[in-house]
């Protein structure tokens, strides 16, 4: 078994699983905190919703849209630039996560959307009646209604962040990624490869039990 694992740097193997964790735990807070007012807006703006405003709307869907359709890869080097600006830096964990986010929280946004509209509307409706604002609908009838929605739609992006952050390795974003290309690919490593694939493959089963424990946490049915 020792012979297998020769090439295994095993304080190597963990710094690169911390680093995946910061990235994932980073760029993660960081698109729910902007994902769910952009779903929310995405919603609210839509024909016949709340605050029904077609301009809006269209250009939201299609910043979202635009957003969505960039292969990651891609992303990561055309915001090269931008992620030196706001981080200083497009190194390491930090200089991963502003490409990490843009390209999470347009897609987690969509799911926040299509959970808000899976809501009954007899719910909106008796809030309404009620005198309830736009805000107090939102925050005491759409989101607690839609949380299971919104719940597993976090846990389904944060398992494509996972992804996200081993191909950040092709532009030196450390990480599990990054071992498996310079060590795994590029030096045909095979042992290299074979842990970081198994470490990503625990991470996101782990990923989708608790967002399945969370989805029946707050379930209603």
């Amino acid at each position: 078994m020792e012979a297998f694992f020769a090439n295994v740097d095993w304080p190597e193997i963990a710094r690169a699983s911390r680093d995946t964790l910061l990235m994932l735990g980073g760029s993660m807070a960081l698109t729910v905190l902007f994902g769910i007012p952009l779903g929310v807006l995405l919603y609210l703006s839509g024909k016949g919703r709340l605050a029904a405003n077609p301009l809006v709307n269209a250009v939201l869907s299609l910043i979202v849209n635009i957003l969505r359709s960039v292969p990651f890869i891609i992303l990561l080097i055309v915001m090269l630039p931008v992620t030196v600006l706001l981080v200083g830096t497009s190194l390491g964990v930090a200089g991963a996560i502003p490409p990490l986010v843009v390209g999470a929280a347009p897609f987690y946004a969509r799911l926040v959307e299509t959970a808000l509209r899976e809501v009954d509307k007899g719910v909106v409706e008796a809030t309404q009646a009620m005198g309830g604002t736009t805000f107090q609908i939102v925050t005491r009838a759409l989101l607690p209604e839609a949380m299971p929605g919104i719940i597993a739609g976090a846990t389904v992006t944060a398992i494509a962040l996972v992804s996200y952050t081993a191909m950040a390795g092709v532009v030196g974003a450390g990480g599990l990624g990054d071992l498996a290309i310079r060590f795994g690919y590029q030096r045909f490593q095979t042992d290299v490869m074979v842990v970081t694939v198994v470490l990503l493959l625990l991470l996101v089963q782990v990923l989708q039990m608790l967002g399945d424990r969370l989805v029946a946490s707050v379930s209603h049915r």
